[in-house]
């Protein structure tokens, strides 16, 4: 017990940061701009800032999917936080948080935290009692046993696992896993699994330049990204090159607040976007405007491309196909390459498409044909893993003695396959798609799938075709959730295990996106009984072996301090440029690359060169050129996107009471001509449907969006039904296979059609 009671926590909710404070905090850095046009963008904070009262400060980092990875200070006063605020040491934050960042400490204290073990008594009835953690651990260790001895094996046990908490030593939920044998991980991943692929195809890994060198950049093109709203940070750095003369293009079906603050805005039909840079292409070979010695001199394959461009490639087809005007094609393609360095930021959400792949390639293509990779401010950009070299000690656990498992040489393999090139043992992992789990869990035999294990993620908001879900989870005789909150996936699970937030763990923290690393800090004692993945995993594994010597590898006591120790390693000292994790406690530390990625053009194809024709992009199913791949065939009347919000990551955030005053309920957005066919006015309440299935909420018209296209943004929200994931359903992207172990899924391919309530 760490001593949290309820009246501790009435207090700690009485005092400290109140929801007037959050609300000034906002205006003071800028956050609070949300009117339209308006961007979210941070003020710096003072190095020098000074505060009266004694607080202790504590390094912190915000462990969600964001490109950001905000480097946090937090200040403590009597064991309780009381404010946080951006570590003003990274030149990438500069002082500064977002919305979801500053309401971190609500996030901590919120009365709505699942507190201690729970039982439900009948899954989705609600009726929770509460347990103890010896009488948690006791059932779940029995089941997972009792899975053993009829099965022969833990094939039985499935984790599904993924980006709620990013935090190094969270790997140790997989670790858990291993070490009590070999059981069923639903692999792979629905964020960005096909531009991965694509850029292994064309450069050999996904790497890509510094952020902050957009600041050098001459012309910038942000293709289906919203960083106004997902990575306010990286803003500041497109302003400056702006008020340098660069000229910054927005490219996306809808008109986000990024598009309000670029110089030109392009409205690309959905799944076009391939067609488009692939127009840009032809007209760049007609001109000659290409550059023609980088592309001699750095790649291969390039007269089969230009041979497929002549062919099958027109600017006007382009026009036709992505919705852009072919003069715009024109213009923009020669200001593009007459602007050096310029560069072109490709958005996750673009490539959520059954092309998603494909037209990732094609924008790979017009960058490196402009001869932009390889220079500051410049290149493709999408994501990074060069900074993720960590031991993963929480993570790599063997099994116990006499452990079977799946036979074949097909494992699993994630997005950070970190022990690639290990030996393959005689048994392995059963790897099951993550983009398909509902329809893998009733799939699933010899044996099925009989308990599933769930951190670090919202399965029932987050997954796809809900209603497949309920179905699948039915089947489970046990559901365990590691959660804060009782989000929609804790209403369906068995047992609930409250779980340590960024102030009560010690872990580490890099980004996909920016160059910089951070210290997590336990800043205060664990509240109530949450404990951390690791501790969570020490305490089954206690348990497993009292009832069964050697059933779990897994040590049984852990300081959690030590174990984020463990995770370091001479390479990324060396990397970092410190001589132990305790140079963190001072602040973030950046790691000493080159600002450009590939800037010595040596690129880790099969070739060493850029690849516009890939063997390996053909070996594996697809075509070796960047050509054209037709998007999905409507279902429906009009296109369903649901991209995210500037109040929350995923599930995670608009739960909080602050930020519901921002945003209460959920909204579909519809254009002015569709609303009036369907005669929905302005507030109607809605429901929109399709075959998967349907959701009711309050109809808001806007020209932003396209004519034929609905959009509503993903989120849970506290006490309403509301789920997104109604109406999308599992179909596939055409890649991410080879470095995820999965096909993405085809988030923005859906389509519905909306009535009057």
């Amino acid at each position: 017990m760490s001593g949290w009671n309820k009246h501790k926590m009435e207090q700690v909710l009485g005092c400290g940061l109140s929801r007037r404070d959050f609300l000034k905090g906002l205006a003071v850095g800028g956050a609070a701009a949300l009117a339209p046009c308006l961007l979210l963008q941070p003020r710096p904070a003072d190095a020098n800032q000074n505060y009266e009262g004694g607080y202790q400060v504590f390094r912190n980092a915000c462990p969600r999917n964001c490109y950001d990875t905000c480097s946090i200070k937090s200040y403590v006063k009597d064991g309780v936080v009381r404010f946080v605020e951006g570590a003003p040491e990274s030149t990438f934050t500069r002082g500064g948080l977002c919305v979801k960042g500053n309401s971190y400490v609500r996030y901590a204290y919120s009365p709505d935290r699942i507190k201690y073990p729970m039982l439900q008594e009948g899954r989705g009835s609600g009726k929770w009692r509460r347990i103890s953690w010896d009488e948690a651990m006791d059932r779940i260790a029995k089941k997972i046993l009792e899975l053993k001895q009829q099965d022969g094996s833990l094939l039985g046990l499935a984790l599904t696992k993924y980006s709620g908490n990013f935090g190094i030593t969270n790997y140790g939920v997989e670790g858990l896993m291993s070490s009590l044998g070999y059981t069923t991980r639903l692999v792979g991943t629905p964020c960005w699994p096909a531009g991965i692929d694509a850029q292994n195809y064309d450069l050999g890994n996904m790497w890509c330049n510094d952020p902050e060198d957009m600041a050098k950049s001459r012309y910038i093109i942000i293709w289906g990204a919203n960083p106004a709203w997902c990575s306010i940070h990286s803003m500041k750095f497109i302003y400056a090159a702006r008020e340098a003369g660069a000229k910054v293009v927005v490219i996306d079906p809808v008109f986000t607040q990024t598009a309000a603050k670029g110089d030109e805005y392009l409205q690309v039909v959905p799944g076009g976007d391939g067609a488009l840079a692939l127009g840009m292409c032809r007209h760049l070979l007609d001109g000659e405007l290409y550059d023609k010695a980088w592309v001699a001199a750095n790649s291969v394959g390039f007269q089969d491309f230009a041979e497929y461009l002549r062919k099958n490639v027109t600017v006007d087809w382009a026009a036709g196909v992505s919705g852009v005007p072919a003069e715009r094609i024109r213009a923009i393609a020669e200001e593009f390459a007459h602007a050096k360095p310029g560069t072109i930021w490709i958005g996750y959400g673009m490539q959520r498409h059954v092309n998603g792949g494909a037209m990732v390639r094609a924008i790979d293509a017009l960058v490196a044909m402009t001869g932009n990779v390889g220079k500051v401010g410049g290149g493709a950009r999408y994501g990074h893993l060069q900074t993720w070299g960590f031991n993963y000690n929480a993570m790599i656990r063997k099994p116990p003695e006499g452990s079977k498992g799946f036979v074949g040489a097909a494992g699993p393999k994630g997005e950070f396959d970190f022990a690639a090139g290990a030996a393959a043992p005689a048994y392995t992992d059963r790897a099951l798609n993550i983009n398909k789990t509902a329809q893998e869990i009733l799939d699933a035999k010899d044996p099925a799938i009989r308990m599933l294990w769930v951190s670090c993620k919202n399965v029932l908001s987050q997954d796809f075709d809900r209603n497949k879900l309920l179905e699948a989870f039915k089947k489970l005789e046990l559901v365990v959730v590691v959660d804060h909150f009782f989000n929609q996936t804790v209403e369906q699970a068995d047992i609930v295990l409250p779980v340590t937030t960024i102030f009560e763990e010690w872990t580490v923290n890099v980004s996909y996106w920016h160059y910089w690393l951070s210290l997590n800090e336990q800043a205060v004692k664990p509240m109530f009984e949450a404990r951390s993945n690791i501790e969570i995993a020490a305490a089954l594994s206690k348990r497993m072996n009292e009832l069964t010597p050697g059933s779990c590898t897994y040590p049984t006591e852990i300081d959690t301090r030590e174990w984020m120790e463990k995770e370091f390693n001479k390479k990324i000292y060396d990397l970092f440029g410190i001589a132990s994790w305790e140079d963190l406690r001072k602040g973030p530390v950046k790691a000493r690359m080159p600002q450009a990625a590939w800037s010595d053009l040596v690129f880790a194809t099969p070739s060493k060169k850029y690849e516009f024709k890939s063997e390996l992009c053909a070996k594996n199913g697809h075509k070796a050129l960047p050509e054209y791949v037709e998007g999905r065939q409507p279902y429906d009347k009009l296109r369903l996107l649901t991209p995210h919000s500037k109040f929350n990551i995923h599930s995670q955030f608009q739960n909080l009471d602050w930020m519901m005053d921002f945003n209460p309920e959920p909204i579909v957005y519809i254009h002015p001509g569709a609303a009036k066919e369907r005669a929905i006015k302005d507030g109607d309440a809605v429901r929109v449907f399709n075959k998967t299935g349907e959701v009711r909420l309050k109809a808001r018209i806007t020209a932003d969006v396209p004519p034929d296209t609905l959009l509503m943004y993903e989120a849970w929200y506290k006490g309403l039904t509301f789920n997104c994931q109604n109406l999308v359903d599992d179909t596939s992207s055409d890649m991410g296979k080879f470095k995820t172990g999965a096909p993405g899924v085809a988030i923005h391919d859906q389509f519905a059609d909306v009535a009057r309530a």
